[in-house]
């Protein structure tokens, strides 16, 4: 009894089976471990419950023909009473399916014909693998050409795949969508159509990436690098040169019915002047404006600035700004320096203002401190020099000599929170005056705002005087769809704007609301509000308070973008003391199509802010954008009217633009538009421009010496070396009879030497690979090679089979079902610089062809060769002569699978003895 359980267990822990290709030899204990390319065994009880020594026929049947039986028929005793397991090896291939299937063992009693049949269901696991290998690519392309890659996608696992091709920079040859079964192997091609405008040589990698539906998150990618060699490559330069646009425009203008017209010349230019970059020049002259000023044409303007390193100067014109609160935005003539420390500044400026009665000249200084990355401290004065009493201006604020000392900081308080305030002082005379400015802005993952809030004294002699503000905007995120905001402004009311522009009207409005993002491409706004708009010009057009109500919708379906608002407000009208209903109503469409972008925009109201109690307006218009080529492009605009709050701004009501590049560097514009000038309310203007630019880029420095390039070809065996053609960049040279060549006055740098192929027979090629790669950085350079016969590999693949063979105590393990498919391999034939891929089929021809002569070496890849298949020998290495084509033969084996065996059955359990009656 002791005996037979010891024997029981060895025959669990040491399996009996063997043979040549089995990975895993394992006893099943559990039927749900059966991975794909496995050996395993299962074992069956048998008993014999008679008192007669029986001789069974024993045959092994699996519902796979993947999982294979490794056993031939055979006879099976057991003695009277006996019982015993019988052990069944077997072999999962690595095609096998995922899923359960079942073993059938059939036992045939000799004597009497009766049969037993014994079965046990096992389960195969799934197995994913993929493996995708970049095959072949050229190693450079000229530009406009068109690159090519090639990838191996291989299942190697036992599960179908239904698989996404995807590429980033390139198109995939194939249909995005692909379904590969265990074991299929396919050739996936992307290809990228190059720029033959490319100025220069450049590297571009194409990628290929390939995941399951099933399983996203496991991607397989490859990527090939090849270079792009620029057919109409931009010369280097032995000149630094700074951009400059000088443009020459007549312009016309109908001005209040007085007609205007003439000349206007501007220059413009901004680089450096050095080759390292560091020293940066800009300057810009405008003439005289020859109509009268509008947004639409330039003013008058001269200046220049320079800056390197930490040093910085302007002179001429700018707008000039001292603080916030001192002295915001002043344009004039002057001068401006600035020197910046590692964590210190000083710097000053001297304006004369344009535009701006009140100030003859001013001057400022200030220093700045950085306490860290986002905080720093500002402290300055500002000096205002009156104009003086006996002019014609009577009505100035500024009477004397005006002193401003003030401070500013901003503060990065944390990750998400930051401030910025300011305190300023004035001493003009007899009077003194303050004012502050303070500001906070927050930004946390659901929560974002801004507020600022700002008072000047009715004596502060600086931008603002005796006014105050605050503005502030905060917004909630409940949710990705849903939004809550809320914002508040009031207007500064005394501020000291340059003439030269009208201020906007008065502002006092809050309003509230909730976005609710119904989908991706749509939304829909709630919002609710108050608002006040005071007109600052006499007459007033206007000046009214309104309670309302808005939706809005954007919505996006497919090229066109929707927007939708209705606005529902009651008003109180404080120029003609009545109130009234506001209804307005607006649609705008937007769509791009034909390299053209549409506008159309229209709206509706009903209106008691004006003159009249229930006015209504229409107002419409359109815009049209099209570009034509990167040479040319036109832009239409039209719109009615516009509502009287847009005063204070130059009003398009009709607009014309052409574009066109006559070649490069020089260019025309054609503008024609009719428009309401600031502060006109029906009075129209007619303007038009014609205008050319050129473009030079300047040459400031020579960087550079011209150098050249001197080589020989030397003869390899081939009929003649004259009259070969070789480029460099935009140059080309020709051999003479003793094949030397030269490229003369070449500017220094990167190059790549190309050879005509056209100039030579069919099968010759260089000793080395080209194009080549050369830096031509001395004043005289050399570069040799030769040219040769190429040669060439053939061969075929053959398959050699040994069947019917047996040995002692083993037996030939055969298949029970062919595969169909053809078993391929991959061939690399790879040289000094050449190195080439291809998958090739047993039973069936190969070749490469075009090879530099020299040492190669030949290695074959399984590419998942079926394992009953062996490579005999899958490394070569031989010398090809120039001319030579080498023949070679590849030997597939089929291989045997050897299993040993114990004759006899092993005896599990005990021995029933019965007692005879």
């Amino acid at each position: 009894m002791i005996k037979t359980w010891i024997l029981y267990c060895i025959t669990l822990l040491f399996p009996i089976i063997t043979f040549s290709q089995q990975q895993t030899n394992q006893l099943i204990s559990k039927k749900d471990s059966l991975m794909p390319g496995t050996s395993t065994s299962i074992s069956f009880a048998l008993e014999n419950n008679t008192a007669e020594n029986k001789v069974y026929n024993i045959s092994v049947s699996v519902s796979n023909p993947f999982i294979i039986s490794i056993l031939a028929k055979e006879e099976f005793r057991i003695k009277p009473y006996e019982s015993t397991l019988y052990i069944v090896p077997l072999r999962v291939s690595t095609e096998a399916p995922q899923g359960s299937y079942s073993v059938t063992l059939t036992g045939t009693d000799i004597s009497t014909g009766i049969q037993v049949i014994k079965t046990t269901q096992v389960t195969v696991l799934g197995n994913r693998k993929l493996s995708l290998t970049a095959m072949n690519s050229p190693e450079f392309v000229k530009a406009g050409e068109t690159i090519r890659a090639t990838f191996l996608l291989k299942n190697n696992g036992n599960v179908t795949e239904h698989l996404i091709l995807e590429s980033k920079n390139a198109v995939v040859d194939h249909n995005a969508s692909i379904i590969l079964a265990p074991d299929e192997a396919k050739l996936i091609g992307i290809y990228k159509i190059t720029s033959s405008q490319l100025e220069h040589n450049e590297f571009q990698n194409l990628n290929l990436s390939v995941y399951s539906i099933d399983n996203p998150k496991e991607n397989q990618a490859a990527y090939v690098s090849v270079q792009i060699i620029a057919v109409k490559p931009v010369d280097n330069d032995i000149y630094h040169r700074l951009p400059v646009a000088a443009s020459l425009s007549f312009i016309g203008m109908r001005n209040m019915g007085k007609y205007q017209d003439g000349f206007q010349g501007e220059i413009y230019g901004k680089g450096t002047i050095d080759k390292e970059n560091k020293n940066n020049i800009e300057f810009h002259a405008v003439t005289k404006n020859p109509v009268e000023f509008n947004s639409f044409t330039q003013y008058e303007e001269y200046f220049v600035n320079y800056k390197r390193d930490n040093f910085f100067v302007h002179l001429g014109d700018k707008t000039y700004s001292a603080s916030y609160l001192t002295e915001f935005a002043r344009y004039g003539r002057g001068a401006e320096i600035r020197y910046d420390f590692k964590k210190f500044s000083l710097g000053g400026f001297y304006n004369h203002p344009r535009f701006f009665r009140d100030i003859k000249d001013e001057i400022n200084v200030y220093a700045t401190f950085k306490l860290r990355k986002e905080s720093e401290i500002t402290a300055g004065y500002l000096y205002k020099i009156p104009q003086k009493k006996d002019l014609e201006y009577k009505d100035i604020r500024l009477d004397s000599e005006a002193h401003l000392p003030y401070a500013a900081g901003k503060f990065k308080i944390s990750r998400n929170i930051s401030f910025t305030g300011e305190l300023a002082y004035s001493r003009s005379g007899k009077t003194e005056g303050a004012a502050y400015m303070i500001q906070t802005q927050a930004n946390f993952e659901k929560l974002s705002g801004n507020l600022m809030y700002m008072k000047s004294d009715p004596d502060f002699a600086g931008y603002f005087t005796n006014t105050s503000t605050f503005n502030g905007n905060v917004q909630y995120r409940l949710s990705k769809r849903i939004h809550i905001f809320a914002n508040y402004t009031h207007d500064a009311r005394n501020f000291q704007r340059d003439t030269l522009f009208l201020a906007a009207p008065y502002r006092n409005y809050y309003q509230y609301g909730i976005q609710y993002k119904y989908l991706s491409t749509g939304s829909v706004m709630f919002t609710n509000g108050y608002q006040k708009y005071q007109d600052r010009l006499q007459p007033k057009q206007f000046d009214y308070s309104e309670r309302y109500f808005k939706i809005s919708i954007d919505q996006q379906l497919g090229i066109f973008q929707f927007n939708l608002e209705g606005q529902f407000g009651k008003t109180d009208n404080y120029l003609t003391g009545f109130s009234g209903n506001s209804k307005f109503y607006s649609a705008n469409l937007a769509f791009e199509k034909f390299r053209t972008s549409f506008n159309i925009f229209g709206s509706y109201a009903i209106t008691s802010r004006y003159q009249l109690q229930d006015q209504k307006q229409i107002y419409y218009g359109a815009r049209l954008i099209s570009k034509f080529s990167e040479k040319t492009s036109l832009n239409i605009f039209y719109q009615n009217n516009y509502m009287p709050e847009e005063y204070f701004r130059d009003r398009n009501l009709f607009e014309v633009l052409f574009h066109q590049q006559l070649f490069p560097g020089n260019e025309i514009d054609l503008s024609g538009r009719y428009s309401l000038q600031r502060g006109e309310l029906g009075n129209k203007d007619f303007i038009f421009s014609l205008r050319y630019t050129w473009r030079p880029n300047i040459p400031v420095r020579k960087i550079a010496d011209y150098t050249s390039l001197y080589g020989n070809i030397r003869n390899l065996g081939i009929k003649k070396t004259e009259g070969i053609r070789l480029v460099l960049g935009n140059s080309l040279s020709v051999t003479d009879k003793e094949g030397n060549f030269i490229f003369k006055n070449i500017i220094p740098g990167n190059y790549f030497l190309e050879v005509d192929r056209s100039t030579l027979e069919i099968d010759d090629i260089t000793s080395i690979a080209f194009p080549v790669s050369l830096q031509l950085t001395n004043k005289e350079n050399n570069f040799n090679f030769g040219v040769t016969k190429a040669s060439a590999i053939k061969g075929a693949i053959e398959l050699s089979e040994k069947e019917g063979e047996e040995l002692n105590n083993f037996i030939l393990y055969q298949p029970s079902k062919e595969k169909k498919r053809k078993q391929s391999i991959v061939i690399e034939a790879k040289g000094a610089d050449q190195t080439y891929r291809k998958i090739a089929f047993i039973g069936e021809p190969f070749d490469f062809t075009y090879l530099r002569p020299g040492e190669w070496t030949v290695k074959l890849y399984r590419n998942g060769l079926d394992k009953r298949y062996k490579i005999a020998v899958n490394n070569f290495q031989f010398m090809l002569k120039p001319g030579e084509t080498h023949h070679m033969t590849i030997h597939i084996v089929k291989q045997q699978n050897e299993i040993k065996y114990q004759q006899e059955a092993i005896k599990v359990g005990y021995n029933k003895i019965r007692s005879r009656k």
